[in-house]
């Protein structure tokens, strides 16, 4: 079993991931900003943490064996999370990622479209840049994971399919539940097979 810190472990997202986690016996450090919102769970230790303070992050994911992002892209710093990651000697990033950069045809960001969201797009927007800083990052062993564009709780099945840099729909549109993106995020974990790459997750 890994050793995992969990960013933004309160979360819609995060809290679905650190129970996945909790389930399948990984050791886990569940950080944010209100560790008391944190779910009380098996193996998992709830902390204190703030994405703006790289040193004390830095300290808080010392120690660990992969460290997952699951913050929002609008109140954090790409550069401040990767850095912190590296000073904390962490050679595995995982990333909850956002759907608005994957394409709907050749060289045509979903982000991009004429009838995207615009209540959606600042945070569209910064989650975009995260991945592209990722792509320059020549240390971290990275994994970029984007859900489908209707990200909403619901049931863990654990059938999906996984994708690259396409947006995957079906008959019933382009869409994941919380609890089965956290399944293919722990796969990810205990089976890596998109390092240094971004992938998605649909039905």
């Amino acid at each position: 079993m890994a050793r995992i810190a969990l960013i933004g472990a309160s979360g819609q997202v995060g809290s679905r991931i650190l129970k996945e986690l909790s389930d399948r016996g990984h050791t886990v450090t569940a950080i944010a900003r209100h560790p008391e919102k944190i779910a009380a769970l098996p193996h998992v230790t709830a902390k204190a943490g703030d994405v703006t303070d790289k040193a004390a992050l830095a300290a808080l994911l010392a120690g660990h064996d992969v460290v997952v992002s699951a913050v929002r892209f609008g109140d954090s710093d790409p550069h401040v999370l990767i850095e912190a990651v590296r000073q904390a000697g962490v050679k595995r990033y995982l990333v909850v990622g956002g759907a608005a950069s994957l394409d709907v045809a050749p060289g045509q960001r979903l982000l991009d479209q004429p009838d995207f969201p615009e209540a959606y797009r600042p945070e569209a927007t910064k989650g975009a840049e995260f991945l592209e800083v990722l792509k320059q990052e020549k240390d971290l062993d990275w994994t970029f994971l984007s859900p489908s564009a209707e990200f909403v709780p619901g049931e863990r099945t654990g059938k999906f399919r996984l994708g690259k840099d396409n947006l995957l729909s079906s008959e019933q549109g382009s869409r994941i539940s919380f609890e089965d993106y956290a399944v293919a995020l722990v796969d990810e974990i205990e089976k890596p097979a998109h390092s240094r790459q971004r992938f998605t997750v649909g039905y």
